[in-house]
């Protein structure tokens, strides 16, 4: 099991939260448990018989789960579109998104998940670069979204404006840094 100062070293070096008393090594690698409270707004457009795309972003803090219990560990925003079957609900999104560290390091990821519209999906996460410490950060895995909260208005013509709110969870996170 990992002890709470090497998690907490792995994913300061991630998101840049957690103060990290040392430098990682060459190809430090790890595997941690994250989640984030997320909330999320956009507008949803007929784009076919038998489909609505939703075009917006989410936002929340990340958390890194430790021995302790969830540290505090960023912030992300991770603009997406998703397609859903109005019919049957199903859905696809896809979207990139930018974590933030406190020091102003920025890691890079693609998103990518299938499941019921206003219920969750499940997919992967995979990091795509970074900036200043995440420079050639690489890894990811699977992850899980929900949906929780949901109000929807709509405006003139086909155009339905949607927030929500939910969490998303990395079970086995992957972080490779050069």
């Amino acid at each position: 099991m990992l002890s709470l100062t090497r998690i907490a070293t792995v994913f300061g070096l991630l998101i840049g939260a957690i103060a990290a008393s040392s430098a990682p090594s060459a190809a430090d690698e790890q595997t941690i448990k994250a989640f984030a409270a997320w909330q999320g707004r956009g507008q949803m457009f007929d784009t076919g018989p038998d489909r609505t795309t939703f075009v917006g972003s989410f936002t929340g803090m990340i958390f890194v789960e430790t021995e302790k219990g969830p540290l505090d560990a960023g912030l992300m925003v991770c603009p997406a579109f998703v397609d859903v079957n109005p019919k049957d609900g199903t859905q696809e999104g896809k979207g990139r998104c930018t974590i933030s560290a406190k020091d102003g390091s920025r890691a890079y990821a693609d998103i990518a998940c299938k499941g019921v519209h206003l219920v969750g999906c499940d997919g992967d996460f995979t990091f795509t670069g970074g900036t200043e410490r995440f420079a050639g950060i690489t890894g990811g895995g699977p992850i899980t979204i929900r949906s929780g909260l949901q109000e929807i208005s709509t405006t003139g013509g086909n155009i339905v404006h949607e927030s929500a709110g939910g969490i998303i969870i990395w079970p086995k996170l992957t972080i490779k840094l050069p």
